[in-house]
C-alpha cells in the first residue's frame, strides 16, 4: 500500500484519495435512478428533502465557523448556499407554499421512516464535527458543492424532462443554478469552472495552515462519500418499496363466475332424468338395438340440456 503524500496541495490530495469512493457513489443504483430520471416525482421530492436537511445543517455549521482559518477561504454563502434553493424546489414540486412543505405528508413520513437512518447519521456527523473538528467540515463542502457544480449540471436537462419542469424559468431546478462568482448573473458553464477553480484555491490555502488539516479533511472526505452513498441506498429502498406497492395494487383479482340457472331449467333436467329412467326400465337396452337406443337417448339429453341453457 502506497504512503499518502501530504506535500500535495489539498485539492489534488483529495482528488487522488477519494477517486474510488467517488466511483462507488456514482455506480450505486440510487444514483443511476436519479441520473436517468427514473425516480418518481414523489421520490425525487423526497431526495431533495434529504438534501435540504444535509445542507441546512452544513451551512449553519459553516456560518458558525466562518472565520476559522481552514474554512474562511471557501466561505461564500451568497454564492454556494443550497438550502434556500432546495426549499424552493421542494415547494414547487409539491405545489405548496414554501413555509408549508415541512408539514407535507411526504416529509412527515420521511422523518418517521426506519429507512432514513443514513440521513440522521449524516446530519449527526456534521453536527459532531461542528463541535469537535471544524476544519473537517471542509471535506463535506468539497464533496457536496463541487459535486453540485460538476455532476449536478449534467442531469439538469434530464430532470427537467422527467418531471416536466421548465429549464428556462428554473422553477423546480434552482438547486442546480448558481450565480456568477462576482455578480448576480446566472453562471454559465465557463463560469461554473471558474467557481470550481476558486473553491480549489481556497482549499489549497486551507491546507497550507498545517498538515493536520490535510489529514483531517482527507479522512473526512472519504467518509462524506460513504454518507452520500448511503443516502442513495435509501432512494433505492424507497423506490423498491414503491414498486412493490404498485405491483400489489395492480394484481388482477381472479374470480370464477358463479353458475346460476333458472328454476325452469333445473325442473327440465330432472324431468329428463326421470324419463330416461323409465325408458331404461320399460324399453330395455340390451344388445346392439339397445346400444343404439342408448346413443339416441344420450343425444336427446344433450340437446335438451343445450336448449335449457341457451
Amino acid at each position: 500500500m502506497s504512503s499518502i503524500d501530504y506535500t500535495k496541495p489539498l485539492a489534488i490530495l483529495l482528488r487522488d484519495s477519494t477517486h474510488e469512493a467517488h466511483d462507488v457513489v456514482a455506480q450505486s443504483k440510487g444514483a443511476k435512478l436519479l441520473l436517468s430520471g427514473g425516480l418518481s416525482r414523489e421520490d425525487y421530492a423526497r431526495y431533495l428533502m434529504m438534501l435540504w436537511h444535509i445542507y441546512d445543517t452544513l451551512e449553519r455549521a459553516l456560518d458558525r465557523h466562518a472565520t476559522h482559518p481552514a474554512l474562511e477561504p471557501t466561505y461564500n454563502p451568497t454564492l454556494l448556499a443550497r438550502a434556500p434553493s432546495l426549499a424552493a424546489d421542494i415547494s414547487y414540486l409539491l405545489q405548496v407554499e414554501e413555509s408549508l412543505w415541512k408539514s407535507h405528508p411526504i416529509h412527515v413520513k420521511l422523518l418517521a421512516s426506519s429507512l432514513t437512518g443514513p440521513l440522521h447519521a449524516y446530519v449527526q456527523r456534521i453536527e459532531e464535527l461542528s463541535k469537535s473538528d471544524p476544519p473537517a467540515l471542509l471535506a463535506h463542502s468539497y464533496v457536496r458543492y463541487l459535486g453540485d457544480l460538476s455532476g449536478g449540471q449534467t442531469i439538469r436537462h434530464t430532470l427537467a424532462k422527467a418531471y416536466d419542469l421548465d429549464e428556462a424559468s428554473a422553477f423546480g431546478l434552482s438547486f442546480y443554478a448558481f450565480k456568477e462568482l462576482r455578480s448576480a448573473k446566472p453562471a454559465s458553464q465557463g463560469e461554473m469552472k471558474r467557481i470550481k477553480d476558486w473553491f480549489r484555491e481556497g482549499m489549497n490555502a486551507a491546507g497550507e495552515k498545517g498538515v493536520q488539516i490535510k489529514v483531517s479533511v482527507r479522512d473526512e472526505a472519504n467518509k462524506a462519500f460513504i454518507y452520500n452513498s448511503d443516502l442513495f441506498k435509501v432512494l433505492d429502498l424507497e423506490h423498491h418499496e414503491d414498486n412493490q406497492k404498485e405491483l400489489s395494487e395492480i394484481q388482477p383479482q381472479v374470480t370464477l363466475p358463479e353458475a346460476t340457472y333458472p328454476l325452469s331449467q333445473i325442473a327440465a333436467v330432472i324431468a329428463a332424468v326421470c324419463l330416461a329412467h323409465f325408458l331404461l326400465v320399460v324399453g330395455g337396452f340390451t344388445g346392439n338395438p339397445g346400444y343404439q337406443k342408448f346413443l339416441a337417448l344420450e343425444q336427446w339429453l344433450r340437446n335438451l340440456w343445450q336448449q335449457s341453457t341457451d
